[in-house]
Formats: structure tokens, C-alpha cells, sequence
């Protein structure tokens, strides 16, 4: 408690001027702290168009090392590739000549088996289909080729066909129609087959054994000449082909691939290690004056909120010890203040006592 007040008058307008300029730092102090939480967030964002800037820079250098060195790698792939494909090429070449000389003199052969049976059957006035391999297969087969011409032949003859005609162009479906099927097809593929055979292997028979015996032969030739090839083929033996130029210019793209590579490898690490710092710290230094204006003004505007805040807190306990035992604080309001003040000069109370039961009574009223 103060010493005892000789002018209420005076203290009322001392306690009214207090809370007055309390409230108006009050006000100063809530625009400071917007001031500074707007302050903070251009500085955040400041600081973060800066970190941007940093990344989009150090990304656009560090594609534009990757998109130079992966051009010239892609180019020595391409080379690479093409060396590798002229190789392939002369080698293809290479096996082909090799096929062809090891195998000429059975192509020869066949060449004169095939000219010789021409010939015989020619001479011998047999009918030219007899010279085919669907003819031998049917009549004469040999080997797994002419027995499964036999074999697809008979399945179509006396299966594929009789059962076409039964399910696809028969309406009615009875057993005896699908055994007069059978029957007229019998009678027509088997007939024909007699007919033709009765033709031509009785009255050529000799020509007809001769030109077995020559397919046998070109049969025999041709297995022959696949063992030679599969043999080739299968060599891994390539000295033969004169590769080694081919080879030199592969090894040579190869090293200038395994280069550029180890270039890109140590571009990117001396990137990482020192070139993105440097860049980082240039873009940060371009933007350091804004910067520390925005540092410098958010932190003139905290202190000077700092010391508002201390001020108000000092005010309070002031105004708190020395005029709130007396008014209490409904009555640290400006109005209220005014209010008593007047009730004082008007003569109605004498005191801030009684003014204040004077203002309650006018209020109850």
C-alpha cells in the first residue's frame, strides 16, 4: 500500500494517463509481434528462394555434365555396336565361304545326281511328276521327311475329308451316311492311288529304282552337308576368318568407352566435392545484402518488442502496486477512470470508495 492519497482528483488522472499509455504500448506491442511474424516469414521465404535457386542451379549443371557425358558414351556405343556388327558381318561372310568350299564338291555332286536323274527320266519318257518328292513319298518313302508327307496324306485323304463332308455339308447326321462317305472315299483316293501306281511303277519300274537310288544318294548328301555346317557353325575356332582388324577397332571404341566413363565418374565427384560448393556460395553471397536487411530488420524489430514487452510488465507491476489496491482492476479502464473522476469533482463522493458505490448505484439503476 502507497502513502495515503491527499488529491483523488490527481491520482485518478495519474492512474488514467498509466493505464492510457499502458494500453497504448499494449497496442504498439501486438503490431509489433505482427510485424515480426511477417518479418520472420520473408525471411523464410527469402532463405528459401535462395536454397532453391542453390538446387536448381546445382541440378541444371549437374544434368548438363551428366547429358554431355552420356552423349559421347551413347556415341561410342553406337560405334561400339557398329564395329561389332561389321565383325559379325565378316565373320557370317567368312563361315559362309568356309561352308561353301568345304561343301562344293557334295553340291557339285548333287547338281550331277539331279541332272543325271533329269536326264533318265527324260530318256526313259517317265511322266514328270514322278520326279517329285511328294510322288516318292507316297509310293517309295524314305526317310522321315517322305514318311510324314505319307503319313499327313492318308490323314487327310481318309480323315480330314470324309469327316468335312459328314459334320460340314451333310445336314442330316446318320451312321450309314458317314459309312457311304467312307466308302466313296475310299473308292476315290484309294482307286486313284491304284491307278496311278499300276501306271507308273509297273511300266517304269527301273527308272523309277534308279531315280530311289539317286535321291537316296542327294538324301544322304544333304545330311552331310548340314553336319558340315553345324560343325562350322559350331566352331569357336575364329582365327581362320582374319577377325583381328575388327577385333582392334572393338578393343578401341572399348577403351575410349571405359574413358569417357571414368571422366564422367571423376566430373561428377570433383561436382559434389567442390564445384557445388562454390556454387552454393556464390548464389548465397549475390543474395546477402537482402538478406542480412532482412536479418537486420527482424532482429531491430524483436528487440525493439523485447523492450516494449519489459516496459509493459514493468508498467503493470507499477500500475498494479500503486493504483490497483485502491480501484481494482474492473476500474483500470480509462472510462471508468474518467467516470470516477467527474462523480469526485461533482461533490456526489468524497472518495474513491464512495465513487465507486456512486457508479455501481448509477449502473444498478
Amino acid at each position: 500500500m502507497g502513502p495515503a492519497i491527499t488529491d483523488y482528483v490527481r491520482f485518478l488522472a495519474d492512474a488514467r494517463d498509466a493505464v492510457y499509455r499502458l494500453n497504448c504500448d499494449q497496442n504498439t506491442a501486438a503490431q509489433l509481434a505482427d510485424e515480426e511474424e511477417h518479418q520472420e516469414q520473408e525471411l523464410e521465404t527469402a532463405n528459401r528462394a535462395v536454397a532453391d535457386a542453390v538446387n536448381q542451379t546445382v541440378k541444371k549443371r549437374l544434368d548438363e555434365i551428366n547429358s554431355s557425358y552420356d552423349k559421347e558414351i551413347a556415341k561410342g556405343q553406337e560405334r561400339l555396336k557398329k564395329a561389332r556388327a561389321k565383325r559379325e558381318k565378316a565373320k557370317n561372310k567368312g563361315m559362309k565361304e568356309r561352308i561353301a568350299e568345304e561343301t562344293s564338291e557334295l553340291r557339285e555332286h548333287n547338281r550331277e545326281l539331279k541332272l543325271q536323274m533329269k536326264t533318265l527320266f527324260q530318256k526313259e519318257r517317265v511322266p514328270g511328276f514322278c520326279n517329285s518328292t511328294y510322288y516318292y513319298a507316297l509310293y517309295d518313302p524314305r526317310g522321315v521327311k517322305e514318311f510324314m508327307l505319307f503319313f499327313m496324306t492318308i490323314l487327310v485323304c481318309f480323315l480330314a475329308v470324309p469327316c468335312g463332308i459328314y459334320f460340314l455339308l451333310l445336314q442330316q447326321r446318320q451312321m450309314w451316311y458317314l459309312a457311304a462317305v467312307y466308302f466313296l472315299d475310299v473308292l476315290l483316293f484309294g482307286g486313284l492311288y491304284v491307278l496311278v501306281g499300276n501306271k507308273t511303277r509297273l511300266r517304269y519300274q527301273d527308272a523309277l529304282k534308279r531315280g530311289r537310288a539317286i535321291r537316296n544318294t542327294l538324301r544322304a548328301n544333304r545330311k552331310k552337308i548340314r553336319v558340315i555346317t553345324h560343325t562350322i557353325q559350331k566352331d569357336g575356332n575364329e582365327d581362320i576368318y582374319d577377325l583381328e582388324k575388327y577385333d582392334d577397332e572393338i578393343a578401341c571404341v572399348e577403351q575410349e568407352l571405359s574413358e569417357i566413363t571414368t571422366r564422367k565418374k571423376d566430373a561428377l565427384n570433383t561436382f559434389e566435392s567442390v564445384t557445388k560448393n562454390i556454387i552454393s556460395d556464390e548464389i548465397v553471397a549475390s543474395h546477402k545484402s537482402h538478406l542480412d536487411d532482412l536479418k537486420q530488420a527482424l532482429e531491430d524489430t524483436s528487440l525493439a518488442l523485447r523492450n516494449l514487452e519489459n516496459s509493459i510488465k514493468e508498467q503493470n507491476i507499477r500500475i498494479t502496486d500503486t493504483f490497483g489496491p485502491y480501484l481494482g482492476k474492473e476500474f483500470l479502464e480509462p472510462d471508468r477512470l474518467s467516470e470516477l473522476s467527474r462523480i469526485i469533482q461533482s461533490g456526489t463522493a468524497s472518495n474513491i470508495t464512495e465513487a465507486i458505490t456512486v457508479y455501481n448505484e448509477t449502473k444498478q439503476a
